[in-house]
């Protein structure tokens, strides 16, 4: 077993930063996240990361909650990857459309390469009833397809879920067989889970499993999202569901994750979970 991994990287989900007070029903403490991100950043910065990857929820809510918390991840020494999630788009309307900008992002989803991976961060928000203005066809699209999982008997057809459109499922599969092409193994990185089935999934998880199913070189799925965290296995590929770092007064969570040629370790800080993922 070989004693150094290829690479590795960290993850953080669901920060959830706002100058709020707490909410004690749900045991979230959206203004002690500043605080939690630093201790995470600092711990981070003393060992060698390829990067780290904030899963989304970057904000509870506001606008101006980009302003506090986006400036603490300048002291991170690695590149960093964002992925946006539902609350960031809890805002006012007229900032909709320019988040991914706002948060420094490429574009609202991308891909990137190392050491033989492709890593694919999905923008799961596009049919929602909040990331598409008013007005927008999509937040019809998405009522739609939460009246069809609500009659079927599915728990996920919720407000708060969301799915990617047709346009980034194409564009999806186009990387998974490009990857597949090069000898690379994917890691797609989304905020919702797709897998196993929970009142958090993205409400075109069926969508999503099925794609996923085809494709035996996607190692893994990672996301945020359900602030519980979660972890199954399917088809070969592991999704592992971080936990939230905005629960609890002052305990942090997030994750370093090393990579090796036949397995990924995840090494779990506060409430986060230690994993060890075989890869086939």
């Amino acid at each position: 077993m070989p004693s150094a991994p290829l690479f590795r990287f960290g993850v953080i989900a669901d920060p959830q930063y706002a100058d709020l007070e707490p909410n004690l029903t749900l045991n979230r403490y959206p203004a002690n996240s500043i605080v939690k991100l630093r201790k995470a950043i600092e711990e981070f910065n003393r060992h060698d990361l390829a990067f780290v990857v904030t899963l989304g929820d970057i904000i509870d809510r506001e606008w101006k909650s980009f302003d506090a918390i986006l400036p603490v991840y300048e002291a991170l020494r690695h590149p960093k990857h964002f992925l946006l999630g539902n609350h960031d788009f809890a805002i006012a309307p007229e900032h909709l459309q320019t988040v991914p900008k706002r948060v420094g992002m490429p574009s609202a989803y991308y891909d990137f390469h190392h050491a033989g991976y492709r890593f694919i961060a999905l923008d799961g928000n596009e049919i929602s009833v909040f990331a598409p203005p008013e007005g927008d066809p999509r937040r019809n699209e998405a009522k739609t397809l939460m009246k069809a999982l609500e009659s079927s008997g599915a728990t996920n057809g919720q407000r708060w879920n969301a799915a990617i459109s047709d346009t980034q499922f194409d564009w999806l599969a186009a990387k998974l067989r490009e990857a597949k092409t090069v000898g690379e193994k994917v890691v797609i990185m989304n905020h919702y889970p797709v897998f196993p089935d929970n009142p958090h999934n993205a409400l075109d998880s069926d969508r999503m499993l099925s794609l996923l199913a085809e494709h035996d070189h996607v190692v893994a799925y990672l996301n945020g999202h359900n602030h519980a965290g979660n972890f199954g296995t399917l088809d070969g590929t592991h999704f592992v569901n971080f936990m939230g770092m905005v629960d609890t007064e002052d305990t942090g969570a997030y994750a370093i994750v090393s990579v090796y040629e036949d397995r990924l370790d995840i090494i779990g800080f506060g409430r986060e979970t230690d994993r060890t993922l075989e890869l086939h």
